[in-house]
């Protein structure tokens, strides 16, 4: 439920605001509730009208770390939000494209096979990413949140939380291990023989130019992914991959410290290599998200299979006629 009503401020548009908390965001801090509804409104705003107590909830005065409570009232005050260009907006074909691509709705959780090319979240030139375009089509969802990321040029099943509660405890599964990812990728050259696991630590650094990067270092953080041959071809073999742990890049950079970089990444393989495999029509990095399974809060097991693109399906139908 929303209210308005009319404040003697000197901007007449500006108004108060009521606010009644749904059961999907029972838990939230109340800094963070703000933040996400007051677009444009620096922290450093929010947290001040917390402060002078101009903010609300049930009509008592409330501290930053708050967590709200289904049904609670919150008053915002009339604020000014920031001059900024409209929110952009995706298009029928881009939302259509999204849709077709989702794999299970159900229970707070949502799977979807994200297009590679996709930014799962706006942001650093990216204007509008997965998760924008996903709280545009499911505008009566209170709450919509990323479970866990792919790069852009990963396609694949990715898992998006619609309550809170379920947010949590799929987060606090992955922690510790209890979530189920496996992807497939097609690797450069032969992959060794009994090479089941890299269990190499991990270190992310920026280049001058801004790019970020990863490299196997000592003093990185602890990583391990497992994989398993599936298809040997002629200078290039597909594997599955697992990531026990989840770094940045972990499964392109543990490919590569093993002498056989993923086809098609720009970053980790030579411009050589990529362009043997442009030439079978392989247009992006060859890394899809194929399977994902977690257990929800009521103890349902929940597995979900992403089919492989076309593009890349076809690669490997090259690769088998060569």
């Amino acid at each position: 439920m929303s209210d308005t009503k009319p404040d003697s401020h000197p901007d007449s548009r500006l108004t108060v605001q009521f606010l009644e908390v749904p059961g999907e965001l029972e838990g939230q801090r109340i800094d963070n509730f703000l933040m996400a509804r007051l677009k444009g409104v620096p922290k450093s705003r929010v947290y001040r009208i917390l402060r002078k107590g101009e903010v609300r909830v049930n009509k008592k005065r409330v501290k930053a770390e708050y967590r709200l409570v289904a049904g609670d009232v919150v008053r915002v005050p009339p604020i000014r939000m920031s001059e900024q260009a409209p929110a952009p907006v995706a298009g029928e074909s881009l939302r259509r494209e999204i849709e077709n691509a989702i794999l299970f709705d159900r229970d707070g959780l949502l799977i979807v096979n994200k297009p590679a090319g996709v930014a799962v979240h706006g942001g650093s030139g990216i204007k509008l990413g997965l998760i924008e375009i996903l709280r545009q089509m499911y505008p009566q969802s209170p709450f919509l949140e990323l479970v866990h990321r792919l790069d852009r040029d990963t396609s694949g099943a990715i898992m998006v939380a619609r309550k809170r509660s379920v947010l949590l405890h799929v987060q606090k599964t992955l922690r510790s291990g209890g979530i189920d990812k496996h992807y497939q990728a097609l690797t450069v050259g032969k992959w060794p023989r009994g090479r089941r696991e890299v269990d190499a630590p991990l270190h992310k650094f920026t280049l001058k130019s801004g790019e970020r990067m990863v490299r196997v270092d000592a003093q990185g953080k602890p990583s391990l992914t497992t994989f398993r041959v599936a298809e040997r071809f002629k200078g290039a073999t597909l594997v599955d991959a697992t990531p026990v742990t989840g770094r940045t890049h972990q499964i392109r950079v543990h490919a590569q410290f093993v002498g056989c970089p993923l086809a098609g990444d720009p970053k980790y393989t030579s411009d050589e290599d990529n362009a043997q495999f442009r030439a079978l029509g392989l247009k992006r990095l060859f890394l899809h998200s194929a399977r994902v399974g977690c257990t929800l809060p009521d103890g349902e097991r929940v597995s979900v299979e992403a089919p492989l693109p076309e593009d890349l399906a076809g690669v490997l139908e090259r690769l088998r006629n060569q």
